[in-house]
Protein backbone atom coordinates (compact mmCIF):
# COMPACT_ATOMS: atom_id res chain seq x y z
CA UNK A 1 0.00 0.00 0.00
CA UNK A 2 1.55 3.22 -1.02
CA UNK A 3 1.92 5.24 2.55
CA UNK A 4 2.06 8.59 3.78
CA UNK A 5 2.11 10.92 6.53
CA UNK A 6 -0.91 10.09 7.46
CA UNK A 7 -0.20 6.17 7.86
CA UNK A 8 1.03 7.61 11.38
CA UNK A 9 -2.32 8.54 13.03
CA UNK A 10 -1.35 12.24 12.80
CA UNK A 11 -2.32 13.87 9.59
CA UNK A 12 -0.30 17.11 9.26
CA UNK A 13 -3.04 18.88 7.48
CA UNK A 14 -6.88 17.77 5.83
CA UNK A 15 -4.58 17.99 2.40
CA UNK A 16 -2.24 15.20 3.71
CA UNK A 17 -5.60 12.81 4.40
CA UNK A 18 -6.93 13.34 0.73
CA UNK A 19 -3.68 12.24 -0.75
CA UNK A 20 -4.09 9.29 1.32
CA UNK A 21 -7.18 8.65 0.05
CA UNK A 22 -6.70 9.41 -3.26
CA UNK A 23 -3.40 7.07 -3.65
CA UNK A 24 -5.80 4.48 -1.92
CA UNK A 25 -8.09 5.19 -4.86
CA UNK A 26 -5.54 4.43 -7.24
CA UNK A 27 -4.51 1.24 -6.28
CA UNK A 28 -8.26 0.30 -5.89
CA UNK A 29 -8.23 1.00 -9.66
CA UNK A 30 -5.19 -0.75 -10.32
CA UNK A 31 -7.33 -3.88 -8.92
CA UNK A 32 -10.26 -3.07 -11.05
CA UNK A 33 -9.19 -2.04 -14.14
CA UNK A 34 -12.87 -2.50 -15.27
CA UNK A 35 -14.59 -0.22 -12.87
CA UNK A 36 -11.59 2.53 -14.35
CA UNK A 37 -13.21 1.71 -17.85
CA UNK A 38 -16.98 2.19 -16.41
CA UNK A 39 -15.81 5.51 -14.81
CA UNK A 40 -13.90 7.09 -18.31
CA UNK A 41 -10.75 6.54 -16.89
CA UNK A 42 -8.37 5.56 -19.48
CA UNK A 43 -5.45 4.89 -17.73
CA UNK A 44 -6.00 0.81 -17.28
CA UNK A 45 -8.30 0.28 -20.61
CA UNK A 46 -5.51 -2.15 -21.72
CA UNK A 47 -6.21 -4.28 -18.74
CA UNK A 48 -8.54 -7.06 -17.07
CA UNK A 49 -9.08 -7.68 -13.86
CA UNK A 50 -6.20 -9.82 -12.30
CA UNK A 51 -8.43 -12.73 -10.50
CA UNK A 52 -5.32 -14.78 -9.33
CA UNK A 53 -5.29 -16.48 -5.86
CA UNK A 54 -1.87 -14.34 -5.80
CA UNK A 55 -3.56 -11.31 -6.57
CA UNK A 56 -6.49 -12.06 -4.18
CA UNK A 57 -4.37 -12.29 -1.40
CA UNK A 58 -2.61 -9.01 -1.75
CA UNK A 59 -5.71 -7.37 -2.79
CA UNK A 60 -6.54 -8.74 0.75
CA UNK A 61 -3.77 -7.30 2.34
CA UNK A 62 -3.77 -4.01 0.77
CA UNK A 63 -7.46 -4.16 2.42
CA UNK A 64 -5.89 -4.85 5.77
CA UNK A 65 -3.35 -2.23 5.39
CA UNK A 66 -5.73 0.15 4.43
CA UNK A 67 -7.82 -0.35 7.45
CA UNK A 68 -5.10 -0.16 9.78
CA UNK A 69 -4.22 3.02 8.75
CA UNK A 70 -7.87 4.16 8.92
CA UNK A 71 -8.14 3.49 12.23
CA UNK A 72 -5.04 4.90 13.57
CA UNK A 73 -6.07 8.75 12.49
CA UNK A 74 -7.70 10.34 14.96
CA UNK A 75 -10.53 12.06 14.29
CA UNK A 76 -10.40 14.80 15.66
CA UNK A 77 -7.64 15.97 14.10
CA UNK A 78 -9.66 16.57 10.71
CA UNK A 79 -12.69 19.02 10.12
CA UNK A 80 -16.02 17.55 9.83
CA UNK A 81 -16.31 16.42 6.83
CA UNK A 82 -13.41 14.58 6.32
CA UNK A 83 -14.38 12.76 9.56
CA UNK A 84 -17.12 11.40 7.61
CA UNK A 85 -14.49 10.75 4.81
CA UNK A 86 -12.95 8.84 7.87
CA UNK A 87 -15.81 6.66 8.89
CA UNK A 88 -16.73 5.82 5.15
CA UNK A 89 -13.62 4.34 4.26
CA UNK A 90 -13.11 2.53 7.69
CA UNK A 91 -16.50 1.07 6.75
CA UNK A 92 -15.60 0.15 3.58
CA UNK A 93 -12.49 -1.66 4.27
CA UNK A 94 -14.04 -3.42 7.54
CA UNK A 95 -16.73 -4.99 5.33
CA UNK A 96 -14.27 -6.27 2.70
CA UNK A 97 -11.84 -8.08 5.31
CA UNK A 98 -15.02 -9.50 6.94
CA UNK A 99 -16.62 -10.76 3.66
CA UNK A 100 -13.19 -12.04 2.26
CA UNK A 101 -13.54 -15.41 4.16
CA UNK A 102 -16.88 -16.42 2.83
CA UNK A 103 -15.34 -16.87 -0.62
CA UNK A 104 -17.90 -15.40 -2.99
CA UNK A 105 -15.46 -14.54 -5.45
CA UNK A 106 -15.51 -18.48 -6.85
CA UNK A 107 -19.00 -17.30 -8.29
CA UNK A 108 -17.57 -15.23 -10.50
CA UNK A 109 -20.64 -15.09 -12.46
CA UNK A 110 -24.32 -15.40 -13.46
CA UNK A 111 -26.63 -15.54 -16.03
CA UNK A 112 -26.85 -11.81 -15.50
CA UNK A 113 -23.40 -10.85 -15.74
CA UNK A 114 -20.35 -11.98 -15.98
CA UNK A 115 -17.37 -12.61 -18.39
CA UNK A 116 -19.59 -14.58 -20.93
CA UNK A 117 -20.50 -10.82 -21.85
CA UNK A 118 -17.25 -9.09 -21.61
CA UNK A 119 -17.88 -7.36 -24.86
CA UNK A 120 -20.13 -5.10 -23.40
CA UNK A 121 -17.08 -3.45 -21.67
CA UNK A 122 -16.62 -1.55 -24.87
CA UNK A 123 -19.81 -0.37 -24.58
CA UNK A 124 -18.15 1.90 -21.81
CA UNK A 125 -15.40 3.79 -23.90
CA UNK A 126 -15.92 6.41 -26.13
CA UNK A 127 -13.34 5.41 -28.73
CA UNK A 128 -12.29 8.84 -30.31
CA UNK A 129 -8.14 8.52 -30.90
CA UNK A 130 -6.04 5.64 -32.62
CA UNK A 131 -4.84 4.82 -28.62
CA UNK A 132 -7.81 3.81 -27.50
CA UNK A 133 -8.39 1.18 -30.44
CA UNK A 134 -5.09 -0.06 -29.50
CA UNK A 135 -5.57 -0.17 -25.84
CA UNK A 136 -8.51 -2.18 -26.69
CA UNK A 137 -6.62 -4.90 -29.05
CA UNK A 138 -4.16 -5.02 -26.09
CA UNK A 139 -7.48 -5.77 -24.40
CA UNK A 140 -8.72 -8.43 -26.77
CA UNK A 141 -5.02 -10.35 -26.18
CA UNK A 142 -5.14 -10.82 -22.38
CA UNK A 143 -8.32 -11.93 -22.73
CA UNK A 144 -7.13 -15.79 -22.34
CA UNK A 145 -5.47 -15.10 -19.04
CA UNK A 146 -8.83 -13.39 -18.01
CA UNK A 147 -10.93 -16.77 -19.07
CA UNK A 148 -8.79 -19.27 -17.41
CA UNK A 149 -8.53 -17.27 -14.55
CA UNK A 150 -12.39 -16.80 -13.90
CA UNK A 151 -12.54 -20.40 -14.97
CA UNK A 152 -9.98 -22.00 -12.25
CA UNK A 153 -12.08 -19.37 -9.85
CA UNK A 154 -15.46 -21.35 -10.58
CA UNK A 155 -13.12 -24.93 -10.55
CA UNK A 156 -12.61 -24.18 -6.51
CA UNK A 157 -16.16 -22.91 -6.04
CA UNK A 158 -16.93 -26.77 -7.36
CA UNK A 159 -14.14 -27.67 -5.05
CA UNK A 160 -15.76 -25.88 -2.44
CA UNK A 161 -18.97 -26.44 -2.43
CA UNK A 162 -19.89 -22.66 -4.21
CA UNK A 163 -21.68 -23.11 -6.73
CA UNK A 164 -25.24 -21.63 -8.13
CA UNK A 165 -28.51 -23.50 -8.35
CA UNK A 166 -28.70 -25.33 -12.16
CA UNK A 167 -31.96 -23.64 -12.73
CA UNK A 168 -29.94 -19.98 -13.04
CA UNK A 169 -27.21 -21.28 -14.90
CA UNK A 170 -29.27 -23.23 -17.47
CA UNK A 171 -29.06 -19.74 -19.73
CA UNK A 172 -25.53 -19.49 -19.48
CA UNK A 173 -24.40 -21.62 -22.54
CA UNK A 174 -26.95 -20.07 -24.51
CA UNK A 175 -24.91 -16.65 -23.93
CA UNK A 176 -21.43 -18.10 -24.54
CA UNK A 177 -22.64 -19.67 -27.68
CA UNK A 178 -23.63 -16.06 -29.17
CA UNK A 179 -20.33 -14.95 -28.73
CA UNK A 180 -19.41 -17.64 -30.66
CA UNK A 181 -19.13 -16.56 -34.39
CA UNK A 182 -17.82 -18.20 -37.49
CA UNK A 183 -15.93 -14.43 -38.65
CA UNK A 184 -14.00 -12.39 -36.22
CA UNK A 185 -15.71 -9.23 -37.71
CA UNK A 186 -19.18 -10.39 -36.39
CA UNK A 187 -18.08 -10.55 -32.64
CA UNK A 188 -19.23 -8.05 -30.48
CA UNK A 189 -16.03 -7.47 -29.77
CA UNK A 190 -15.28 -6.49 -33.18
CA UNK A 191 -18.07 -3.45 -32.87
CA UNK A 192 -16.01 -0.75 -32.22
CA UNK A 193 -14.00 -1.10 -35.34
CA UNK A 194 -17.18 -0.34 -37.52
CA UNK A 195 -17.22 3.10 -35.99
CA UNK A 196 -14.47 4.44 -35.98
CA UNK A 197 -13.70 8.37 -36.41
CA UNK A 198 -13.11 9.66 -40.23
CA UNK A 199 -9.20 10.66 -38.86
CA UNK A 200 -8.61 7.48 -37.21
CA UNK A 201 -9.69 5.12 -39.85
CA UNK A 202 -8.15 7.26 -42.41
CA UNK A 203 -4.27 7.09 -40.50
CA UNK A 204 -4.82 3.24 -39.17
CA UNK A 205 -8.18 2.25 -39.68
CA UNK A 206 -7.03 -1.17 -42.02
CA UNK A 207 -4.27 -1.74 -39.72
CA UNK A 208 -6.31 -1.71 -36.58
CA UNK A 209 -9.75 -3.83 -38.07
CA UNK A 210 -6.85 -6.39 -38.64
CA UNK A 211 -5.19 -6.50 -35.62
CA UNK A 212 -8.27 -6.91 -33.75
CA UNK A 213 -9.83 -9.25 -36.05
CA UNK A 214 -6.48 -11.49 -35.22
CA UNK A 215 -6.88 -10.60 -31.53
CA UNK A 216 -10.65 -12.63 -31.72
CA UNK A 217 -9.33 -15.55 -33.78
CA UNK A 218 -6.51 -16.28 -31.76
CA UNK A 219 -7.61 -15.25 -28.44
CA UNK A 220 -11.19 -14.62 -27.87
CA UNK A 221 -13.31 -17.45 -29.56
CA UNK A 222 -10.83 -19.91 -28.49
CA UNK A 223 -11.48 -18.42 -25.05
CA UNK A 224 -15.03 -18.83 -25.45
CA UNK A 225 -14.69 -22.64 -26.73
CA UNK A 226 -13.01 -23.77 -23.93
CA UNK A 227 -15.40 -21.78 -21.51
CA UNK A 228 -18.22 -23.59 -23.11
CA UNK A 229 -16.88 -27.10 -23.12
CA UNK A 230 -15.47 -26.42 -18.82
CA UNK A 231 -19.58 -24.95 -18.45
CA UNK A 232 -21.44 -28.04 -20.14
CA UNK A 233 -18.83 -30.41 -18.98
CA UNK A 234 -17.85 -29.61 -15.69
CA UNK A 235 -19.65 -26.61 -14.17
CA UNK A 236 -23.65 -27.79 -14.46
CA UNK A 237 -23.36 -30.88 -13.78
CA UNK A 238 -21.60 -29.44 -10.31
CA UNK A 239 -24.69 -26.93 -9.50
CA UNK A 240 -27.18 -27.73 -7.43
CA UNK A 241 -30.77 -28.53 -7.79
CA UNK A 242 -31.72 -26.51 -4.57
CA UNK A 243 -31.42 -22.85 -4.06
CA UNK A 244 -30.58 -20.47 -2.02
CA UNK A 245 -27.14 -19.59 0.13
CA UNK A 246 -28.11 -22.03 3.02
CA UNK A 247 -26.56 -24.83 0.84
CA UNK A 248 -22.89 -22.93 0.14
CA UNK A 249 -20.19 -23.31 3.24
CA UNK A 250 -21.24 -21.03 6.25
CA UNK A 251 -24.22 -19.81 3.92
CA UNK A 252 -26.28 -18.66 6.99
CA UNK A 253 -23.61 -16.86 8.00
CA UNK A 254 -22.94 -15.12 4.75
CA UNK A 255 -26.59 -14.42 3.57
CA UNK A 256 -26.58 -12.67 7.31
CA UNK A 257 -23.73 -10.67 6.00
CA UNK A 258 -25.01 -9.71 2.64
CA UNK A 259 -27.85 -8.03 4.11
CA UNK A 260 -26.28 -5.93 6.39
CA UNK A 261 -24.31 -4.66 4.21
CA UNK A 262 -26.96 -4.43 1.54
CA UNK A 263 -28.99 -2.61 3.53
CA UNK A 264 -26.21 -0.95 5.54
CA UNK A 265 -28.40 -1.90 8.33
CA UNK A 266 -28.02 -3.93 11.74
CA UNK A 267 -31.17 -5.64 10.41
CA UNK A 268 -30.61 -9.91 10.78
CA UNK A 269 -33.01 -11.85 7.69
CA UNK A 270 -36.02 -12.79 9.81
CA UNK A 271 -36.22 -8.92 10.96
CA UNK A 272 -36.10 -8.14 7.07
CA UNK A 273 -38.89 -10.63 6.02
CA UNK A 274 -41.07 -9.58 8.73
CA UNK A 275 -40.86 -6.00 7.33
CA UNK A 276 -41.94 -7.75 3.51
CA UNK A 277 -44.86 -9.38 4.77
CA UNK A 278 -46.30 -6.00 6.63
CA UNK A 279 -45.19 -4.23 3.48
CA UNK A 280 -47.09 -6.63 1.67
CA UNK A 281 -50.14 -6.64 3.57
CA UNK A 282 -50.02 -2.46 3.24
CA UNK A 283 -49.59 -2.45 -0.27
CA UNK A 284 -52.17 -5.23 -1.25
CA UNK A 285 -54.82 -2.78 1.09
CA UNK A 286 -53.84 0.12 -1.45
CA UNK A 287 -53.72 -2.01 -4.77
CA UNK A 288 -57.55 -2.88 -3.83
CA UNK A 289 -58.35 0.49 -3.26
CA UNK A 290 -57.61 0.89 -7.08
CA UNK A 291 -58.98 -2.23 -8.54
CA UNK A 292 -62.16 -0.86 -6.46
CA UNK A 293 -62.17 2.82 -7.99
CA UNK A 294 -61.44 0.88 -11.73
CA UNK A 295 -64.76 -0.84 -11.37
CA UNK A 296 -63.70 -4.38 -11.42
CA UNK A 297 -66.05 -6.84 -9.42
CA UNK A 298 -64.30 -10.13 -10.03
CA UNK A 299 -61.11 -11.46 -7.62
CA UNK A 300 -57.73 -9.89 -7.14
CA UNK A 301 -56.27 -12.72 -9.06
CA UNK A 302 -58.79 -12.16 -12.07
CA UNK A 303 -58.04 -8.35 -11.94
CA UNK A 304 -54.27 -9.42 -12.42
CA UNK A 305 -54.58 -11.83 -14.97
CA UNK A 306 -57.46 -9.37 -17.11
CA UNK A 307 -54.19 -6.47 -16.62
CA UNK A 308 -51.81 -8.45 -17.83
CA UNK A 309 -53.06 -10.31 -20.87
CA UNK A 310 -54.73 -6.56 -22.18
CA UNK A 311 -53.46 -5.80 -25.74
CA UNK A 312 -53.92 -2.28 -25.50
CA UNK A 313 -50.99 -2.15 -22.50
CA UNK A 314 -48.53 -3.53 -25.01
CA UNK A 315 -46.53 -1.84 -27.87
CA UNK A 316 -46.84 -3.74 -30.87
CA UNK A 317 -42.70 -3.53 -31.73
CA UNK A 318 -39.56 -2.74 -29.50
CA UNK A 319 -39.75 0.68 -31.99
CA UNK A 320 -42.71 1.78 -30.43
CA UNK A 321 -41.72 0.54 -27.22
CA UNK A 322 -38.40 2.68 -26.99
CA UNK A 323 -40.33 5.86 -28.60
CA UNK A 324 -42.41 5.65 -25.91
CA UNK A 325 -40.04 5.12 -23.20
CA UNK A 326 -38.26 8.38 -24.97
CA UNK A 327 -41.53 10.78 -24.94
CA UNK A 328 -42.39 9.59 -21.28
CA UNK A 329 -39.18 10.91 -19.91
CA UNK A 330 -38.84 13.76 -21.85
CA UNK A 331 -42.04 14.88 -19.68
CA UNK A 332 -40.60 14.21 -16.77
CA UNK A 333 -37.75 15.84 -17.25
CA UNK A 334 -39.57 19.22 -17.75
CA UNK A 335 -40.87 18.62 -14.25
CA UNK A 336 -37.61 18.01 -12.40
CA UNK A 337 -37.32 21.55 -11.55
CA UNK A 338 -40.12 21.71 -9.30
CA UNK A 339 -38.60 19.33 -6.73
CA UNK A 340 -35.21 19.67 -7.11
CA UNK A 341 -32.90 23.20 -6.83
CA UNK A 342 -29.86 21.11 -8.53
CA UNK A 343 -30.35 18.58 -11.71
CA UNK A 344 -27.09 16.92 -13.29
CA UNK A 345 -25.13 19.15 -16.02
CA UNK A 346 -24.67 15.63 -17.28
CA UNK A 347 -27.39 14.41 -18.61
CA UNK A 348 -28.83 10.63 -20.10
CA UNK A 349 -29.42 8.63 -23.06
CA UNK A 350 -32.03 5.54 -23.67
CA UNK A 351 -30.80 2.52 -25.40
CA UNK A 352 -32.39 -0.88 -25.75
CA UNK A 353 -30.84 -3.62 -23.58
CA UNK A 354 -27.88 -5.56 -25.84
CA UNK A 355 -29.72 -8.54 -27.88
CA UNK A 356 -27.79 -10.92 -26.24
CA UNK A 357 -28.75 -10.42 -22.91
CA UNK A 358 -32.05 -8.95 -23.08
CA UNK A 359 -34.15 -12.43 -22.83
CA UNK A 360 -32.24 -13.12 -20.03
CA UNK A 361 -32.40 -9.81 -17.97
CA UNK A 362 -34.49 -7.69 -16.51
CA UNK A 363 -37.08 -4.68 -17.55
CA UNK A 364 -34.91 -2.32 -17.36
CA UNK A 365 -31.24 -0.85 -15.88
CA UNK A 366 -29.02 2.16 -15.56
CA UNK A 367 -25.52 2.41 -16.13
CA UNK A 368 -23.76 5.81 -14.69
CA UNK A 369 -21.93 8.67 -16.77
CA UNK A 370 -17.98 8.62 -16.65
CA UNK A 371 -16.72 10.61 -14.56
CA UNK A 372 -14.73 13.02 -16.99
CA UNK A 373 -19.01 13.59 -18.28
CA UNK A 374 -17.90 12.57 -21.63
CA UNK A 375 -20.20 9.35 -21.62
CA UNK A 376 -23.61 10.19 -20.34
CA UNK A 377 -25.53 8.31 -17.71
CA UNK A 378 -27.77 5.35 -19.77
CA UNK A 379 -31.18 3.98 -19.34
CA UNK A 380 -31.09 0.42 -20.84
CA UNK A 381 -34.70 -0.75 -21.41
CA UNK A 382 -35.27 -4.09 -22.74
CA UNK A 383 -37.08 -4.65 -25.91
CA UNK A 384 -37.62 -8.07 -26.24
CA UNK A 385 -40.38 -9.11 -26.80
CA UNK A 386 -42.59 -6.06 -26.50
CA UNK A 387 -45.56 -8.31 -25.33
CA UNK A 388 -44.25 -9.36 -22.36
CA UNK A 389 -43.30 -5.23 -21.42
CA UNK A 390 -46.86 -3.93 -20.18
CA UNK A 391 -47.30 0.40 -20.12
CA UNK A 392 -48.48 0.01 -17.03
CA UNK A 393 -44.92 0.01 -15.70
CA UNK A 394 -43.02 2.72 -17.75
CA UNK A 395 -43.63 5.53 -15.04
CA UNK A 396 -42.33 3.51 -12.36
CA UNK A 397 -39.83 2.26 -14.13
CA UNK A 398 -38.28 5.41 -15.93
CA UNK A 399 -39.02 7.35 -12.47
CA UNK A 400 -36.63 4.49 -10.76
CA UNK A 401 -33.99 4.20 -13.55
CA UNK A 402 -33.68 7.87 -14.83
CA UNK A 403 -34.64 10.62 -13.27
CA UNK A 404 -35.13 11.59 -10.53
CA UNK A 405 -34.26 8.35 -9.97
CA UNK A 406 -30.52 6.92 -10.25
CA UNK A 407 -29.78 9.25 -12.98
CA UNK A 408 -30.42 12.75 -10.98
CA UNK A 409 -28.65 10.84 -7.99
CA UNK A 410 -25.98 8.95 -9.03
CA UNK A 411 -25.19 12.00 -11.39
CA UNK A 412 -25.50 14.76 -8.74
CA UNK A 413 -22.93 12.79 -7.03
CA UNK A 414 -20.09 12.37 -9.81
CA UNK A 415 -19.86 16.39 -9.55
CA UNK A 416 -20.32 17.04 -5.94
CA UNK A 417 -17.03 19.28 -5.00
CA UNK A 418 -14.60 18.40 -2.30
CA UNK A 419 -15.68 14.99 -1.70
CA UNK A 420 -13.25 12.12 -2.36
CA UNK A 421 -12.83 9.54 -4.94
CA UNK A 422 -14.06 6.94 -3.14
CA UNK A 423 -17.33 8.54 -2.72
CA UNK A 424 -17.93 10.37 -6.02
CA UNK A 425 -16.96 7.00 -8.30
CA UNK A 426 -17.64 4.36 -6.62
CA UNK A 427 -18.83 1.12 -7.56
CA UNK A 428 -22.83 0.79 -8.10
CA UNK A 429 -23.03 -1.53 -5.16
CA UNK A 430 -21.07 0.69 -2.30
CA UNK A 431 -24.43 2.06 -0.08
CA UNK A 432 -26.82 0.35 -1.82
CA UNK A 433 -29.22 0.65 0.62
CA UNK A 434 -29.18 4.53 -0.01
CA UNK A 435 -28.82 4.29 -3.85
CA UNK A 436 -31.62 1.90 -4.49
CA UNK A 437 -33.76 2.84 -1.46
CA UNK A 438 -33.54 7.08 -3.02
CA UNK A 439 -34.66 5.36 -6.68
CA UNK A 440 -37.70 3.44 -4.87
CA UNK A 441 -38.39 6.63 -2.97
CA UNK A 442 -38.33 8.62 -6.44
CA UNK A 443 -40.77 6.45 -7.87
CA UNK A 444 -43.98 7.78 -5.14
CA UNK A 445 -42.36 11.02 -6.60
CA UNK A 446 -44.38 10.55 -10.10
CA UNK A 447 -47.59 11.90 -8.42
CA UNK A 448 -45.94 15.32 -7.78
CA UNK A 449 -44.27 15.10 -11.30
CA UNK A 450 -47.22 14.44 -13.19
CA UNK A 451 -47.66 10.92 -13.57
CA UNK A 452 -49.88 8.07 -12.65
CA UNK A 453 -52.84 10.39 -13.96
CA UNK A 454 -54.05 6.58 -15.17
CA UNK A 455 -55.73 4.32 -12.32
CA UNK A 456 -53.76 1.76 -14.46
CA UNK A 457 -50.69 3.18 -14.52
CA UNK A 458 -51.10 3.95 -10.20
CA UNK A 459 -51.83 0.22 -10.17
CA UNK A 460 -48.29 -0.21 -12.05
CA UNK A 461 -46.55 2.07 -9.27
CA UNK A 462 -47.93 -0.06 -6.79
CA UNK A 463 -47.47 -3.30 -8.47
CA UNK A 464 -43.32 -1.59 -8.43
CA UNK A 465 -43.66 -0.99 -4.90
CA UNK A 466 -45.11 -4.23 -4.00
CA UNK A 467 -42.67 -5.99 -6.36
CA UNK A 468 -39.90 -4.62 -3.66
CA UNK A 469 -41.59 -5.63 -0.61
CA UNK A 470 -42.47 -9.14 -2.31
CA UNK A 471 -38.49 -9.23 -2.79
CA UNK A 472 -37.97 -8.90 0.84
CA UNK A 473 -39.89 -11.80 1.22
CA UNK A 474 -38.77 -13.50 -1.23
CA UNK A 475 -35.23 -13.00 -1.27
CA UNK A 476 -35.13 -13.92 2.92
CA UNK A 477 -37.65 -16.73 2.10
CA UNK A 478 -34.87 -18.62 -0.46
CA UNK A 479 -31.70 -17.66 1.10
CA UNK A 480 -32.56 -18.35 5.13
CA UNK A 481 -36.21 -19.94 4.98
CA UNK A 482 -35.31 -22.81 2.53
CA UNK A 483 -37.87 -21.61 -0.76
CA UNK A 484 -38.34 -23.77 -3.51
CA UNK A 485 -37.88 -21.14 -6.65
CA UNK A 486 -41.51 -22.57 -7.71
CA UNK A 487 -42.71 -21.59 -4.36
CA UNK A 488 -41.17 -18.02 -4.65
CA UNK A 489 -42.72 -17.49 -8.04
CA UNK A 490 -45.97 -18.15 -6.89
CA UNK A 491 -45.54 -16.13 -4.19
CA UNK A 492 -44.32 -13.24 -6.44
CA UNK A 493 -47.49 -13.95 -9.17
CA UNK A 494 -49.90 -14.14 -6.42
CA UNK A 495 -49.10 -10.03 -5.39
CA UNK A 496 -47.96 -8.53 -8.66
CA UNK A 497 -48.94 -7.24 -11.91
CA UNK A 498 -45.95 -8.57 -13.62
CA UNK A 499 -46.01 -10.82 -16.28
CA UNK A 500 -44.54 -14.49 -15.57
CA UNK A 501 -41.37 -14.21 -17.97
CA UNK A 502 -40.05 -10.90 -15.65
CA UNK A 503 -40.89 -12.87 -12.34
CA UNK A 504 -39.01 -15.84 -13.31
CA UNK A 505 -35.73 -13.63 -14.19
CA UNK A 506 -36.38 -11.77 -10.84
CA UNK A 507 -36.78 -14.64 -8.97
CA UNK A 508 -33.48 -16.05 -10.86
CA UNK A 509 -31.85 -13.13 -10.02
CA UNK A 510 -32.63 -13.17 -6.38
CA UNK A 511 -31.30 -16.63 -6.66
CA UNK A 512 -28.19 -16.18 -7.97
CA UNK A 513 -26.87 -12.54 -5.95
CA UNK A 514 -28.09 -13.15 -2.40
CA UNK A 515 -29.10 -10.11 -0.56
CA UNK A 516 -28.86 -7.40 -2.88
CA UNK A 517 -32.55 -6.82 -3.48
CA UNK A 518 -32.87 -6.14 0.19
CA UNK A 519 -31.75 -2.90 -0.35
CA UNK A 520 -34.58 -1.36 -1.60
CA UNK A 521 -37.35 -1.26 0.20
CA UNK A 522 -35.38 -1.25 3.57
CA UNK A 523 -34.02 2.20 2.26
CA UNK A 524 -37.26 3.31 0.62
CA UNK A 525 -38.43 3.08 3.95
CA UNK A 526 -36.05 5.00 5.79
CA UNK A 527 -36.04 7.64 2.93
CA UNK A 528 -39.78 8.15 3.38
CA UNK A 529 -39.51 7.83 7.36
CA UNK A 530 -37.16 10.88 7.44
CA UNK A 531 -39.15 12.73 5.03
CA UNK A 532 -42.43 12.18 7.06
CA UNK A 533 -40.49 13.44 9.72
CA UNK A 534 -39.38 16.77 8.88
CA UNK A 535 -42.79 17.21 7.41
CA UNK A 536 -43.89 16.79 11.22
CA UNK A 537 -41.21 18.77 12.21
CA UNK A 538 -41.52 21.46 9.56
CA UNK A 539 -45.22 22.03 9.60
CA UNK A 540 -45.53 25.30 7.10
CA UNK A 541 -41.95 25.56 6.90
CA UNK A 542 -41.23 21.98 5.18
CA UNK A 543 -40.00 22.93 1.65
CA UNK A 544 -39.23 19.26 -0.03
CA UNK A 545 -36.70 20.93 -2.48
CA UNK A 546 -34.54 21.51 0.42
CA UNK A 547 -35.08 17.86 2.21
CA UNK A 548 -33.76 16.50 -1.63
CA UNK A 549 -30.94 18.62 -1.40
CA UNK A 550 -30.27 17.70 2.47
CA UNK A 551 -30.89 13.67 1.50
CA UNK A 552 -28.61 14.35 -2.26
CA UNK A 553 -26.06 16.79 -0.77
CA UNK A 554 -23.45 14.14 0.24
CA UNK A 555 -23.65 11.40 -2.15
CA UNK A 556 -24.28 7.94 -1.03
CA UNK A 557 -24.24 7.14 2.51
CA UNK A 558 -25.18 3.99 4.54
CA UNK A 559 -28.73 4.72 6.11
CA UNK A 560 -28.01 5.42 9.76
CA UNK A 561 -25.34 8.29 8.63
CA UNK A 562 -28.30 9.94 6.40
CA UNK A 563 -30.11 10.22 8.88
CA UNK A 564 -27.72 11.90 11.52
CA UNK A 565 -27.55 14.23 8.37
CA UNK A 566 -31.00 14.78 8.16
CA UNK A 567 -31.23 15.48 11.72
CA UNK A 568 -28.57 17.88 11.64
CA UNK A 569 -30.32 19.37 9.38
CA UNK A 570 -33.45 19.80 11.23
CA UNK A 571 -32.16 20.82 14.47
CA UNK A 572 -30.79 24.23 12.39
CA UNK A 573 -34.42 24.59 10.74
CA UNK A 574 -35.87 24.44 14.27
CA UNK A 575 -33.33 27.02 15.62
CA UNK A 576 -34.19 29.18 13.78
CA UNK A 577 -31.17 28.72 11.32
Amino acid sequence: MPTNECTTGQPSSPEAFDAFLESDWQAFLDENPLHATEIGDRSRNHRWPDLSSEAFETRLRRAGDALSAAESIAPAVLPPRQQLDLELFRRKYRDTVEGAPFGWRRMPLSAREGIQDASFVADSIAFGETADYEQWIERLRGFPAYMDQTLELMREGIRAGMVHARVVMLRVPRQIERQIVEEPEASPFYQPLLRMPAAVDAAAGPRLRAAAADAIHKEVLPAYRRMLAFFRDEYLPACTEDCGAWQWPRGEEMYAYFARVMTTTAMTPGEIHELGLEEVARIREQMQGVVDRIGHTGSFAEFLEQLRSDPSQYYATGEELQAGYQALCDRIDGELPRLFRKLPRTWYDIQPIPENLAPDTTTAYYRPLSADGKRPGTYFVNLYRPDLRPKYEMEALSLHEAVPGHHLQIGLAAELEGLPSFRRLAPEGEYTGYVEGWALYAESLGHELGCYEDPTSEFGRLTYEMWRAVRLVVDTGIHAFRWPREKAIEYFAGHTAKVRHDIENEVDRYIAWPGQALAYKVGEVEIQRLRQRAERELGGGFDLPELHDVLLRNGAVPLDVLEQQVSDWLTTKNAGG
